[in-house]
């Protein structure tokens, strides 16, 4: 495995981690965005930006659930 795969699965594990936790805290619907954010950073350095693209609108979305949580 090369560094790339090795980040990739890291940020991928984080997204099934956080998203699995989300329903316990605010914190995790932002580990979910930052997690979505690592993943398409992932998809666009390897080149398959149209998962780079889905997994930037996904960290977009996490973030506004994670406002409205946090403001509740």
């Amino acid at each position: 495995m090369d560094a790339l795969t090795i980040f990739g699965l890291f940020a991928v594990t984080a997204m099934l981690v956080t998203y699995a936790l989300e329903d316990r805290s605010p914190r995790y619907i932002l580990g979910f965005a930052i997690a979505c954010l690592l993943g398409g950073a992932y998809g666009f350095l390897q080149g398959a930006w149209p998962f780079g693209i889905v997994e930037t609108i996904w960290a977009g979305v996490a973030l506004r659930r994670w406002r409205r949580a946090a403001a509740a």
